[in-house]
C-alpha cells in the first residue's frame, strides 16, 4: 500500500549535517529518509525543489492563555505554525491563571488547568512545565505525581512577582535527585532587584533603559550561583532558563565544567538585541530579564557554540501595545510575541549574518530541546519519530509586519526587519498545519506531549 506523502528534491537538514534525500510520511510517523529512488508509493508527492527538509522546531518557553499571554491555544498555535514551530512549551502555574490577586491551587490542579485549556484548542503539539510559584513545601509531595502525568520540569523564580524560597528549592532539588526530574529556574536575585527598583522610582527614572538598571547582570549571576550550588549538592538537574549576559553564562560554564547536570539556554531577543533598542522601540522590548549590553549578545553566540547553553527558546507572552506603551516602564507588562518571527529571525542571523551552518539551528532550536526535556520522539527525522516536518525556503526575502501576526498581539519587536529565510510548509504528525502562511488545520490537532524523565550525559 502506498504511503500518505513524500517529500522530494529537497535538503535534509539535521543537528549535525545536510544531505539531499527524500522523506516518506505515513500516518503521524517518519517512515523512510534516503534516496528517491528507494521512496515507496505515496498518495501525495511533494517536490521541496530548493528547500531545506528540517524537523519541526520545538520552543521550550511559551506563555499562552494567562497571565502572561492574552493568546489562546488557537492563536499561540497558529503563530507557532506559521513560524515552523510544531511543539511548543507552556507552563501550569500554582495561582489561579498565574494572577497573585487570586487563589492558589495545587501543583497538579495547576497541570489539570492548563491541559483543559488546550482541550479542541490546540494546533501543534504541547507540554508542560510544572510551574512552583507559590512557597509551600506541600509541593514535593506532588512532584512524582506529575512525573507519572508526563511533567518532568518544573521552574520556579528566585525574584519577581513569584519567588521561591532557597529553603525550598533545596528541598526540592533533594527530591528532583532522587526521581530525576529538572528544576528550571528564572535567576535573579529579589532583593537587589527590589532595592534598585524602589530607588529608581523615588528617583522617577521613568524612561525603558531603566528597566535594565533594575535588574542588573550581576543580579541574575549571583541567583544562578546559588541555585546551582543546590543542585550540584544533590546530583539534580538545573535548567538554566532565558539566559541573557556573559556574567551568568560565566557562572553556568563553571558548574558544567565541574562535572554538575547542568544546562541552560538563551532567547532568540537576547542573540538579537543589545539595550540600545530601549531608545528606538522602549517598553515594547522590555522583557524580563532585560537586553544587556553588545559583549553580552556576542557571549550569547559564544557558549551557544561552545555549548555551555544547549538551546534557544522564545519566551513567548501575547500583550496589545497599549499594555506595553506606558508612561512608566514599571507600569508596562513585561516580554514580547516571537513564536511567529523566532526561527526565521534566529536563523538569519545566525546563518545569513553570523556563518553558523543551518544545522547549527536545528541543533539549538529542535534536537537539543527534545533531548533536554525528555521528548525522544520530536526533534529529529529518524524513520520511527513523529512526523514534525518544517519546509524552509532559505532564499526569501522579506520585512516583518505585525499586521501579519497571527498571534492575538498587534505589535512585533522585530517589525521592519528585514530577514531572509521563510517558512513554507509545517507537518505536526504528518498533517500539514501551515501551508505558505496559512493555517488549513482545524484546532485541537495538537496533542499534549508526555514527557519523559530526561537522561542527561556529558553532552
Amino acid at each position: 500500500m502506498p504511503v500518505d506523502t513524500v517529500i522530494t528534491g529537497g535538503t535534509v537538514v539535521t543537528d549535525s549535517t545536510e544531505f539531499e534525500a527524500s522523506v516518506a510520511i505515513d500516518g503521524e510517523k517518519i517512515v523512510a529518509v534516503g534516496d528517491k529512488d528507494t521512496m515507496p508509493q505515496a498518495e501525495t508527492i511533494i517536490d521541496a525543489s530548493g528547500l531545506y527538509v528540517m524537523p519541526g522546531m520545538i520552543d521550550a518557553q511559551t506563555h499562552v492563555h494567562d497571565r502572561s499571554s492574552i493568546d489562546t491555544h488557537e492563536t499561540a498555535g497558529a503563530a507557532a505554525a506559521i513560524g515552523g514551530i510544531t511543539t511548543y512549551m507552556d507552563f501550569s502555574w500554582m495561582y489561579v491563571d498565574h494572577q497573585p490577586h487570586k487563589e492558589t491551587q495545587s501543583l497538579m490542579e495547576g497541570i489539570k488547568a492548563k491541559q483543559e485549556k488546550a482541550e479542541n484548542k490546540a494546533i501543534v503539539d504541547y507540554a508542560l512545565h510544572g510551574g512552583i510559584t507559590h512557597d509551600t513545601i506541600d509541593v514535593i509531595n506532588e512532584l512524582e505525581e506529575a512525573h507519572e502525568a508526563g511533567v518532568t520540569s518544573f521552574k520556579m523564580f528566585t525574584g519577581g512577582t513569584f519567588p521561591v524560597s532557597n529553603g525550598l528549592i533545596n528541598l526540592i532539588m533533594e527530591k528532583l535527585g532522587e526521581i530525576g526530574g529538572v528544576g528550571v529556574f528564572h535567576t535573579e536575585d529579589s532583593s537587589v532587584c527590589n532595592y534598585l527598583t524602589d530607588r529608581l522610582k523615588r528617583e522617577d527614572k521613568s524612561d525603558p533603559i531603566y528597566w535594565a538598571e533594575s535588574r542588573p547582570d550581576y543580579a541574575e549571576a549571583m541567583a544562578a550561583d546559588a541555585v546551582l550550588r543546590l543542585a550540584q549538592a544533590h546530583d539534580a538537574k538545573y535548567f538554566g532558563i532565558h539566559t541573557t549576559s556573559r556574567a551568568a553564562a560565566d557562572v553556568i560554564d563553571r558548574y558544567r565544567n565541574d562535572g554538575g547536570l547542568v544546562r541552560a539556554e538563551t532567547c532568540t531577543h537576547y542573540t538579537i538585541y543589545d539595550d540600545s533598542e530601549f531608545s528606538r522601540r522602549g517598553n515594547l522590548v522590555k522583557i524580563a530579564p532585560p537586553l544587556r549590553k553588545a559583549d553580552d549578545v556576542e557571549a550569547m553566540f559564544e557558549y551557544l557554540e561552545k555549548g555551555t547553553l544547549d538551546l534557544v527558546s522564545t519566551d513567548h507572552c501575547s500583550y496589545t501595545r497599549d499594555k506595553k506603551e506606558v508612561e512608566n516602564w514599571w507600569d508596562s507588562t513585561s516580554g514580547a510575541n516571537q513564536l511567529q518571527t523566532s526561527f526565521p529571525v534566529f536563523y538569519d542571523e545566525a546563518v545569513n549574518n553570523r556563518g553558523y551552518d543551518p544545522s547549527f539551528v536545528v541543533r539549538v532550536m529542535s534536537t537539543n530541546i527534545a533531548d533536554t526535556y525528555g521528548m525522544p520522539k520530536k526533534g529529529t527525522l529518524d524513520p520511527g519519530t513523529d512526523a514534525d516536518v518544517v519546509l524552509f525556503d532559505p532564499s526569501e526575502t522579506y520585512t516583518i509586519d505585525p499586521a501579519d501576526n497571527a498571534s492575538s498581539a498587534d505589535f512585533s519587536i522585530y517589525e521592519g526587519r528585514k530577514i531572509t529565510g521563510r517558512v513554507k510548509k509545517t507537518f505536526v504528525r504528518g498533517n500539514l498545519v501551515a501551508d505558505d502562511g496559512k493555517i488549513i488545520s482545524e484546532p485541537g490537532y495538537g496533542q499534549f506531549v508526555s514527557r519523559e524523565i530526561p537522561t542527561w550525559g556529558d553532552k
